[in-house]
């Protein structure tokens, strides 16, 4: 579906190869295969995607469309310095092998080189919505913190956190592709919207997938969310199902808390959440993400753009990695 897109793809690639480049050893190679091993390219796919329905010039579009990639790997290695995480994408991150504060100024040297990237654009509106995305970034990132190991939050709340810390880009770099596309404000709106929605599910497959695949699978440890006392959709979806004063809900409860839970503990945990058929509940909320991503592009002009557009949408929902 996406073959139309492949020489496009390649040019943003090749920029994102140079403006990640770091020349420190071992450093360098870490954040080589993390950019290598970034799937798909949702992001600068969705950015090039949102643009050419209008006035697409891949000229134009490149350093954005690099920028998000960027930014996107640069919070993957905050995350896994908050997170402790010693894999990523099957590789070893960089926390695993070097000192935390080397890894958060290399983390903030991508960061500014994202915005560089962003700047390169010589377009200030899009400049603005890089830094409002990022902020918001961030903002999901410090939500997830403050409220582990806290099961009263509202499944609003999760949304609202999940939107920051993922949706958020997604929504962003399709806003920026319909501005550098020079689309009419309704549809950069639109855009927004669109890339809003399919964030929001690829997060929620996310969080279900962290609870039903092997860790060979999503190349990280399975039930990670639980162990950290991350509180997600499923999760909460299961206490809604079990009630409050539940054997099963309290088995939770005490994995969430984490001071006195077992390996046994969060294997039993996992297990029951998997059987209440809360994974389940979480796909079909996800799929209306994807519904109403869908209804928004049907005012596009019709032809290949939308038919893609569509097939990523789909990929949120469908996606192994």
């Amino acid at each position: 579906m996406f073959y139309a897109m492949r020489h496009d793809l390649a040019r943003v690639e090749e920029r994102l190869r140079e403006e990640s480049n770091v020349d420190y050893p071992v450093v360098g190679d870490i954040v080589e295969n993390l950019i290598e091993s970034g799937g798909k390219r949702l992001r600068p796919l969705l950015l090039l995607l949102a643009a050419r329905p209008f006035n697409y010039d891949i000229d134009e579009l490149v350093a954005a469309a690099a920028g998000v990639e960027l930014l996107h790997n640069a919070s993957l290695i905050h995350d896994d310095t908050v997170d402790h995480a010693d894999v990523r994408r099957g590789q070893p991150t960089l926390n695993s092998v070097l000192p935390p504060e080397t890894v958060i100024l290399l983390g903030d040297y991508l960061f500014a080189r994202s915005a560089m990237l962003a700047a390169a654009t010589m377009n200030p509106r899009v400049v603005g919505v890089f830094a409002s995305t990022l902020a918001k970034i961030c903002d999901g990132q410090l939500s997830e913190v403050f409220n582990a190991h806290k099961l009263d939050q509202s499944i609003d709340q999760y949304k609202q956190r999940i939107y920051g810390k993922t949706a958020s880009l997604f929504a962003g770099s399709a806003e920026m592709g319909a501005i550098i596309g020079q689309a009419p404000g309704d549809k950069i709106e639109a855009m927004r919207d669109f890339g809003g929605n399919i964030g929001m599910a690829f997060q929620i497959v996310d969080d279900v997938l962290d609870l039903r695949e092997s860790t060979d699978s999503i190349g990280k440890p399975a039930g990670l969310d639980l162990r950290q006392g991350t509180v997600t959709l499923p999760t909460m979806l299961f206490i809604q199902r079990s009630g409050q004063n539940g054997h099963n809900a309290e088995l939770v409860q005490r994995v969430i808390d984490g001071d006195s839970a077992t390996d046994a503990d969060f294997d039993h945990a996992v297990e029951v959440i998997r059987d209440s058929g809360a994974l389940e509940e979480s796909i079909t909320i996800a799929e209306d993400y994807v519904e109403k991503a869908q209804a928004i592009i049907k005012d596009l002009p019709p032809g290949d753009s939308v038919e893609m557009l569509e097939a990523l949408a789909m990929d949120s929902l469908s996606r192994t990695f």
